[in-house]
């Protein structure tokens, strides 16, 4: 995924379930190895419940945005977590108010 060094490819994660211990670690580990960077993270317990968002760049990704979907998914069902994983512009047209 060759991008100009300036260029940024915002994607959107939400992570929802019961909260426990390294989510988030678990999360942006895997971030890590695939060279996503984090660029915002809002995160949330409601009681049990574990809520965050998380904006990502994946401009310089080492992997495709097929093979970051199927690791975040593979994450969620090890965790048994809902992630959904959504380019910015998806995520804002949903979330318009």
């Amino acid at each position: 995924m060759a991008k100009k060094k300036n260029e940024s490819q915002v994607c959107i994660v939400t992570v929802t379930g019961k909260d426990k211990v390294g989510i988030i670690a678990r999360l942006a580990n895997a971030m890590a190895k695939m060279n996503i960077n984090i660029v915002d993270v809002n995160q949330k317990i409601m009681e049990t419940y574990f809520v965050m968002t998380m904006a990502v760049d994946v401009a310089l990704a080492t992997v495709d945005m097929h093979k970051i979907q199927q690791e975040l998914e593979k994450i969620g069902k090890e965790m048994q977590l809902t992630i959904t994983f959504q380019h910015e512009n998806i995520f804002k047209m949903m979330h318009r108010v």
